[in-house]
Order: C-alpha cells, then sequence, then structure tokens
C-alpha cells in the first residue's frame, strides 16, 4: 500500500471551486462537516438529480400536462442534495484510510483529522433522516423503489476494490431518480422510465470516467480498480461509446412516452456537447478532466428545459 501523505496546510479540498460558498461563507465549525457532505462541490447533487428531474417531467408530458409538478421538483432537489451528502459521508467513512494516501483526497475532512469517525456516521444518520422524511411524501410505491436503490449505495465504495468497473455501480445509483421520478407521477414503472434510466447509467459510467482519471496513478498503487484504468489510453473511444448509447436511449425514452420535437432537438444538441467532451478529452490532464467532467451539469440542464419546453408548447400548440 501506498504511504501516508500529509494534508496541505489550508486544508482546502482539491477539486472545490476557490471561490465556493462554504469557504467564503461558512462558519469554521460548520466547514468540515459542509465538506464531509461535498456541499462545497455541488456538481454531484446536480448529477444526482437530473435523473429524478428527467423522469418527473418526462411522465408529464406523457400525461399531457403544460407545467411540471413544482412541489415535486423542490421535493427531489432537496431530497438529491441530503443523500448525495449522506453518501459521500458513507463513502469517505469507509474509505478513510485511502483518502489518506491519495494526493487529491487527503485534505477531506476524515482523513485530515477535521471529522471523527463516529461525528461521520452521525452525519450520515442525519442526512439520511432527511431525505427518509423528503421521500415519505410521495407515493408508496416511490417510497419502496427508492428504499430498494440503498443496497446499490451500500455497495458501491466497495466495488472499487473487487471489480474494475466500480463506475458501473454509481451508474446504478446515481440514475435509480429515472425510476423514481417516472414512479411518482405514475405510480409505476414504464418502459420510458426503464429506457432513460439505462440512457443515464451509461452516462454516468461515461463522465465518471473522465472523473477517474484524476486519481488513477494513486489507484493502480493501492490496487483500487475503475474504468479509468481499465481502458486507459482507450478511453476517449470508451466514453464515446457510453455517450453515443445515453444518447440513443433518451430518444428512445422521448418516443416511447409520446415526446414532442423540442425534446428531440434538446437531445440533438447534448449529444453535440458530449461530442466536444470526448473530442477535447486529455486524460493525461487533471484539469482538462474535471472541467469536462463538471460540464455534465449543462446537459443535465439542456436536457431538462428541453421537457419542459416540450410541455409548454405543446399545451400552447394544443397537442395537449
Amino acid at each position: 500500500m501506498g504511504a501516508e501523505i500529509s494534508p496541505k496546510p489550508n486544508l482546502r479540498v482539491a477539486d472545490a471551486p476557490p471561490s465556493n460558498w462554504v469557504d467564503r461563507w461558512a462558519p469554521a465549525s460548520w466547514l468540515p462537516y459542509l465538506r464531509l457532505g461535498r456541499l462545497d462541490r455541488p456538481i454531484g447533487t446536480w448529477l444526482l438529480l437530473f435523473p429524478c428531474w428527467w423522469s418527473q417531467t418526462l411522465a408529464q408530458v406523457n400525461s399531457g400536462d403544460h407545467l411540471p409538478n413544482f412541489w415535486y421538483l423542490l421535493l427531489f432537489a432537496i431530497g438529491a442534495l441530503a443523500m448525495r451528502a449522506s453518501g459521500c459521508a458513507y463513502n469517505d467513512f469507509l474509505d478513510r484510510d485511502i483518502d489518506g494516501r491519495v494526493e487529491r483526497t487527503v485534505n477531506r475532512p476524515l482523513p485530515s483529522g477535521q471529522v471523527s469517525p463516529d461525528a461521520a456516521l452521525a452525519f450520515v444518520a442525519l442526512t439520511a433522516l432527511v431525505g427518509l422524511v423528503v421521500l415519505l411524501c410521495f407515493n408508496s410505491f416511490t417510497i419502496w423503489l427508492t428504499i430498494a436503490s440503498l443496497l446499490i449505495v451500500a455497495v458501491y465504495p466497495f466495488a472499487k476494490r473487487v471489480t474494475s468497473y466500480p463506475q458501473l455501480v454509481l451508474g446504478l445509483a446515481f440514475s435509480w431518480g429515472a425510476l423514481s421520478g417516472w414512479a411518482a407521477i405514475k405510480g409505476s414503472i414504464g418502459l420510458p422510465a426503464l429506457a432513460l434510466f439505462a440512457g443515464c447509467v451509461f452516462w454516468t459510467v461515461g463522465y465518471d470516467t473522465i472523473y477517474a482519471h484524476q486519481d488513477k496513478e494513486d489507484d493502480a498503487l493501492l490496487g483500487l480498480g475503475s474504468t479509468a484504468l481499465r481502458f486507459g489510453e482507450d478511453t476517449v473511444s470508451f466514453v464515446g461509446a457510453m455517450y453515443g448509447l445515453a444518447g440513443i436511449l433518451w430518444l428512445t425514452a422521448g418516443a416511447l412516452a409520446g415526446a414532442h420535437l423540442v425534446y428531440f432537438l434538446a437531445v440533438v444538441l447534448v449529444f453535440l456537447q458530449m461530442s466536444w467532451q470526448v473530442a477535447t478529452l486529455d486524460i493525461h490532464n487533471p484539469t482538462n478532466c474535471l472541467w469536462r467532467f463538471k460540464s455534465n451539469r449543462d446537459v443535465g440542464l439542456a436536457v431538462f428545459a428541453g421537457l419542459v419546453a416540450d410541455m409548454a408548447l405543446s399545451w400552447f400548440a394544443g397537442l395537449s
């Protein structure tokens, strides 16, 4: 195993934006816990949230609604924030020894000693409780469906220890909202939701492979698996294939749900953005990888905007 790395004096996490609100405005006593829950790095919350929003609005397109259910949008946003914080803290608790040997993660609250293991577990429980309160606002099918995803969340931190494809496990966990959003509206799972879910899994595998290239040297030394290591110099082709499959499945989901032209145009534009990621990806440049990974927030916003526009324009045109 690799040697321990000493935390840097300022203890700022490596991939957190230097101007993030946590570092600028949060009380000093809150900083370690907000960092533990990744509130200084909201990209993960966005990526967990978008499948929920997409699925909800796709179901409403299918139902002929002309506006999204804003209460559900808010509930999914709060739930994504809470559960991402809980999941990250749980992952960090299990990985605290590994993180202390990786340059990019050595300043995280647990390996740097800012938060004790017991306090981290208390944070996991508290944020999970918030997520549960949110979940209880939905129908019973959605509640049990979403609870089922916790098994995947529980095993994810162990995946990199036993497989070269931990990104696939992450994809299943992060894409589960593509089922929950549809279920919240319909009370069941339909073919459009399954197609959307599969597309989101491929999307997640693609963008997290890009992200994993930041840690590939440390992962190799520690004997951990990742698709970044598995595909190495073939990563560009692999990510391109993942994004291509995601786009096809998102188009399929829209067709099955009865979406209209504006949604399909949004997905085409999104595919062009993902093509830019692949065409300009430099797997040997961590800054390049992080920037392309974070640009997937634009993918999420564009698909969501396409679905909302689909509802509004269809109503205006008398199609729903």
